[in-house]
């Protein structure tokens, strides 16, 4: 057998464990094994029929053709509309870029901003794909632990300590993936000072779930609270997870002019243009009646209050209660200890898959071992059944005495 002489680059980095976990439920259903599947952050939610209108609409005007690289000027206007509408934030069109997802857009700013001996601060628990990317961009990454007992949310003093004359950039998710958790106004506005004591630090704001919260206000980043820091901070968002357009592939980015500048041609060397008919489409979402997104919200909400609920009675479970996205992300190390032949988060994602058929996503994935990642983006039936099982493995709490 012929060796192949795979790159360094590619052997440092892992495949996306929440796609593992999809994998591996897929295959045991096709066994005939009635597993229940709460491991994909996919809404289960149809995309709004005016977005699939406006594709179909697309495709009957024969916009089947490349665009752009950057997006369609329809797209680009709308992504401009929608921060002014809903962020009070402006930016040209020139800068902005459409991508094939908001995982694209971010892989395309690493690939502009990051570089070999370049530090990346990654609060964790983080969304699994952060630290691969940095590494294939060459840079390394920087874990700053942020458990539980700090709400899972990283401290000014951490950020502060974890800043070296060579981090480059900074990654902020909220709310958060996998934990559901958000950052307040006041403690951007922390972290916002030690950013200007650090000139050369950029900051990443993934900002995907925006729309998917329920505790705030208003949803608030980091250029909202220190507008200061406007030309450093990158907003990436996307049509996938508030419209249910996840096989739609649409992200976008809005930051410098120079930097998008950048990602746009990293963009054309790679991917081109996104497809035309996912940007009619999510030009349609960003631009249309927004009631479809208040009504996922709310059953998103109804969700966690009861999943964390039936958790938190689960002997050796707690749940911090979530401030958004689908995700809850109980620390399950209690239940470790107790299992016979079980030492760790991974190996008890597996025992739970084998024994009771539920698919969880360990927590080491996302940086805090010790957890698992429970994604409540199905009905509450199905819920309940996947609780139920776990009753069953685990147990429940003595409720007189919590």
């Amino acid at each position: 057998m012929t060796t192949i002489p795979l790159t360094q680059r590619v052997n440092a980095i892992q495949p996306s464990p929440t796609l593992a976990v999809a994998s591996r439920a897929r295959e045991l259903r096709e066994q005939g094994k009635d597993v229940i599947g709460l491991g994909t952050g996919e809404p289960d939610f149809d995309t709004p029929d005016h977005i699939k209108e406006a594709a179909i609409e697309a495709i009957r005007r024969g916009q089947t053709k490349y665009t752009a690289v950057d997006g369609t000027p329809e797209i680009k206007k709308a992504v401009v509309e929608k921060f002014r509408r809903e962020n009070d934030l402006d930016y040209a069109p020139d800068q902005i870029l459409v991508s094939a997802g908001a995982k694209h857009s971010l892989f395309n700013l690493f690939l502009s901003l990051v570089e070999e001996g370049s530090e990346v601060i990654i609060p964790a628990p983080y969304w699994v794909s952060y630290p691969d990317m940095v590494t294939l961009a060459g840079g390394e990454p920087v874990i700053l632990a942020a458990g539980a007992e700090q709400h899972f949310k990283i401290t000014p003093q951490q950020l502060e300590n974890a800043i070296t004359g060579n981090t480059r950039l900074l990654v902020m998710n909220s709310p958060s993936n996998p934990t559901g958790v958000m950052y307040s106004r006041g403690e951007f506005e922390e972290l916002a000072e030690v950013l200007r004591r650090h000139p050369q630090v950029f900051v990443a704001s993934d900002d995907i779930y925006e729309h998917i919260q329920w505790t705030q206000p208003r949803f608030v980043n980091l250029v909202n609270v220190a507008p200061d820091l406007y030309d450093r901070i990158i907003v990436v968002n996307g049509v996938s997870k508030v419209y249910a357009m996840t096989g739609w592939r649409i992200g976008y980015a809005a930051g410098p002019k120079a930097l998008i500048g950048a990602m746009k041609k990293v963009q054309s060397q790679s991917t081109s243009n996104p497809t035309s008919i996912a940007q009619a489409a999510s030009a349609a979402a960003l631009s249309g009646d927004q009631a479809c997104v208040a009504e996922m919200v709310a059953e998103f909400q109804k969700r966690a209050e009861h999943v964390v609920d039936r958790l938190n009675r689960l002997r050796g479970v707690t749940a911090l209660p979530s401030d958004g996205t689908f995700y809850s992300f109980p620390d399950f190390a209690p239940v470790i200890e107790a299992i016979d032949g079980v030492t760790n988060d991974i190996e008890l994602g597996s025992h739970l898959l084998d024994t009771v058929e539920v698919a969880l996503v360990p927590g080491s994935a996302f940086g805090l071992p010790g957890h698992l990642r429970l994604s409540y983006a199905t009905d509450l039936d199905t819920l309940d059944q996947a609780l139920d099982r776990l009753e069953t493995a685990i147990g429940v709490k003595n409720l007189m005495h919590r």
